[in-house]
């Protein structure tokens, strides 16, 4: 017997929205459908000239994603020569997106012209992200605004990889905080009645639900990701952040009800429902609904692709047609890659179709091979324990690029909490909405689904506990592709399926190994120099395979954590679970910030800082990363015992200043710790935010000892540091600026890059470069970045 060929409609929609990903990563796209094609023609499961065509809708989908990356990069570099550093402008704005409550400050996007910065006219106009307005703003409103425009920030690591495509992808090429916004003229339409009635729910939600749960409802019924940080961080631990976002099943849900009442309703009309079919008229109805439902609930990728999914069904159903759901999910994502060449890189929807084709492919028989193995009272548990692991296998490995955990309890949880979920706080989320007109139905309304919230959100935290998650590293490229021909080949019915695992867990072992043998590597001294924005952070990998920290970077002012952003995750790809030595240069937010959360998931067996910030009572992050370090038992050593050589790693470790200690006269840029590196016969020269003084000082100690082939630019290429003749008496040949792209201080000045010029060194920017890699045998030194110059 012939097995059933795939739908050439979920084929040709996969590779249309795939093709995106061959901008990042063409080899593994290329070699992933090479070996997923061979895998279903000889499993005869499609026809040899789908597949071709499937190829070529890769290729078309990757000419069109390069495309709009190539034109949004364009569009930003027209705004930065127009408008250069940040700047207090004004203008005049349209509201393009649907406004989105976050930490208690609306964000939205709008269409600027006619700007003005510093009362000169600007010759840009384009999209920009707004913080700050009117609680009732909506698509379509026209404002006269005044705010601080400039680019968006942009993060280029390994770990957060190519940010270009997701820019892209957004569209906005400038951002910032709204000082005044004035709505001149009212929009008018569908996409402003539904923003204003989201305003309304918002506002009433604030008003009935106690405060701790607010950002709960509004995640279901609006789609606003506004957690607090430690629910957020259960939820996801827990495997339940699905619940409190829009999905294609809350979808489902509201249009099952609709399509039901309906055709309730309809069936009665005699005159009517003798005459036509009520299930069409119904349908067409509950097709429109689709889509007002979707923009309310936010227009998130996932409930976009189940409103395209949805329509699919529901327009068959209105004409008279069958379809089966593997069709309407191929044409949902032929519909999405055909009107987003970057759809790919929406995380929301690439979660959303993996746990969908999980469900059509694995649902069925892992519910009934769970069922059959247990007695029958066990059954309808098991064949839901069976759904939640069809939905949650594709996304296991997709979750584990951004989340260091994997929930062990993740199923049992579901099965306590979903229903609930979906069932009661759900639905009574949705009915709140409806009963502003009645105060008091409404206030009940709330008190039962903050009851069933509570709830939920004890689950979540109880799941959560270590003891119920398994700590993964992140999965490389490579490891993915193993994974996705491996459940590829399970899906196209390969056979025997313990053999098509083991060799797809083979191959990711194996692909472990490599990834921990380059995240440690040994016998060379390599210096990563992190993008964390308008910071410091570098993670230096020793010759004998330990590996220290130098400061943590921090955005002062800024919602990006990039301790959780960047450092985390630098870590965890390199597989580092323990670092030799932090060090701190100086406790500025810049260079701190991102150390607690950064290192939440490392041991640091010493922290080295100069004591100046404790000894003058500073708090904050400062304060909580000593905390942090004395509880886990790491040894903090500071100035005169640190000043001198230190044999670490198989390098020699040099700590120039302040010694033997910091002086009080000095504000903290002038006390940094200045750390100098070698192995064999290169130097790294790292000078925190040291200015003239400093370096003067430096020059009358330490003399020969400054010498370094990499310096580390100080104070992010300030003009109040990097005189000529400290530059001189380093003599670096590489120069390393980390600094924000476009960051309002205007760094690095031009004069310290004309100095740095002038002594010879190549200058190396992660504004421009992003992550800068500098590695070096002792003998050789290579330098290369990840960002558009090193590629």
């Amino acid at each position: 017997m012939t097995p059933k060929a795939v739908d050439p409609a979920l084929v040709l929609g996969g590779a249309l929205c795939a093709g995106g990903l061959a901008l990042v990563a063409p080899t593994e796209t290329a070699v992933t459908f090479a070996l997923l094609s061979t895998l279903a023609l000889a499993a005869r499961r499609a026809r040899a000239a789908v597949l071709v065509l499937a190829a070529l809708t890769v290729a078309l989908g990757g000419l069109r994603a390069q495309r709009a990356v190539a034109g949004h990069l364009e569009a930003s570099a027209l705004a930065d020569a127009a408008m250069g550093l940040p700047r207090r402008c004004s203008a005049r704005g349209r509201v393009a997106s649907s406004p989105v409550l976050a930490r208690g400050v609306l964000r939205w996007d709008a269409q600027l012209e006619a700007v003005e910065c510093d009362s000169e006219r600007v010759a840009w106009a384009g999209l920009a992200t707004l913080y700050g307005g009117p609680p009732d703003l909506a698509r379509g409103d026209q404002a006269e605004v005044v705010a601080t425009l400039g680019a968006p920030t942009r993060l280029w690591n390994a770990s957060t990889g190519d940010p270009r495509p997701g820019e892209a992808h957004r569209g906005v090429t400038r951002s910032g905080g709204t000082l005044d916004v004035r709505v001149t003229r009212r929009g008018s339409g569908v996409l402003a009645w539904i923003d204003r009635a989201r305003a309304r729910v918002r506002a009433r939600i604030e008003a009935t639900f106690p405060a701790d749960l607010a950002p709960m409802a509004r995640a279901l019924v609006l789609g606003e990701s506004d957690l607090a940080a430690d629910d957020d961080r259960s939820f996801r631990a827990a495997g339940l952040s699905h619940l409190l976002a829009v999905s294609g099943m809350h979808l489902v849900l509201v249009l099952a009800l609709v399509v039901r009442v309906l055709e309730g309703a309809l069936v009665r009309v005699t005159a009517l429902s003798a005459r036509v079919d009520v299930g069409r008229v119904a349908a067409v109805v509950a097709l429109v609904a689709a889509w007002i439902y979707a923009a309310f609930a936010g227009a998130g990728g996932s409930t976009v692709r189940a409103a395209w999914m949805a329509s699919a069904g529901l327009a068959a159903r209105a004409l008279g047609r069958r379809t089966d759901a593997p069709r309407a999910f191929g044409l949902s994502m032929a519909a999405m890659g055909a009107t987003d060449p970057l759809v790919a890189f929406d995380l929301s929807f690439v979660l959303s179709a993996a746990a969908t084709a999980g469900l059509l492919r694995f649902a069925r028989p892992l519910s009934d091979g769970l069922a059959a193995r247990a007695p029958a009272r066990l059954g309808p548990a098991l064949r839901a324990a069976g759904t939640t692991l069809a939905a949650s296998i594709p996304c296991t490995p997709v979750l584990a690029r951004f989340a260091p955990t994997v929930p062990i309890g993740g199923v049992l949880a579901n099965l306590l909490a979903v229903p609930l979920g979906e069932s009661v706080a759900l639905p009574l989320c949705l009915a709140h909405a409806l009963l502003g007109f009645w105060p008091d139905a409404e206030r009940g309304c709330a008190v039962v689904a903050s009851g069933a919230l509570v709830v939920v959100r004890r689950i979540a935290h109880a799941f959560a506990i270590r003891a119920l998650t398994a700590d993964v590293p992140e999965p490389t490229s490579w490891q993915l592709v193993a994974f996705a021909v491996g459940l590829g080949a399970i899906a196209l019915g390969a056979r025997p399926r313990w053999r098509v695992a083991g060799a797809c867990a083979l191959a990711s072992a194996l692909l472990e190994l490599a990834a921990r043998r380059d995240g440690a590597p040994r016998g060379v001294l390599r210096a990563t120099f992190l993008d964390v924005a308008q910071g410091d952070s570098a993670i230096v990998d020793l010759p004998d395979g330990e590996a220290i920290v130098i400061d943590g970077g921090g955005l002062v002012g800024s919602p990006i954590d990039v301790g959780a952003r960047v450092l985390a995750p630098e870590l965890r790809a390199r597989r580092r679970s323990a670092l030799a030595v932090v060090v701190l240069t100086h406790p500025h937010p810049d260079h701190f910030g991102g150390l607690v959360t950064g290192l939440a998931d490392a041991h640091v067996a010493a922290l080295w800082e100069t004591g100046e910030g404790e000894a003058e009572g500073a708090g904050g992050g400062y304060a909580q990363l000593l905390a942090d370090a004395r509880a886990r038992g790491t040894r903090i050593v500071r100035p005169p015992e640190l000043c001198g050589p230190h044999a670490l790693g198989g390098a020699t470790i040099d700590v120039l200043s302040p010694c033997p200690g910091f002086s009080p006269d000095l504000g903290p840029n002038d006390n940094s710790l200045v750390v100098r590196i070698t192995y064999g016969g290169r130097a790294l020269l790292f000078v925190g935010d040291a200015e003239h003084e400093t370096e003067a000082a430096l020059l009358a100690r330490a003399g020969s000892r400054l010498r370094a082939d990499v310096l580390k630019v100080g104070h992010h290429g300030s003009r109040t540091s990097s005189t000529p003749a400290f530059v001189a008496a380093v003599a670096p040949a590489v120069a390393v600026v980390s600094v924000g792209n476009r960051n309002r201080f205007g760094h690095p000045h031009p004069a310290t890059l004309a100095t740095l010029a002038a002594a010879g060194a190549s200058v190396w920017r992660t504004d421009h470069d992003g992550a800068v890699v500098v590695e070096t045998d002792g003998r050789s030194l290579d330098v290369r970045a990840l960002g558009a110059r090193g590629r």
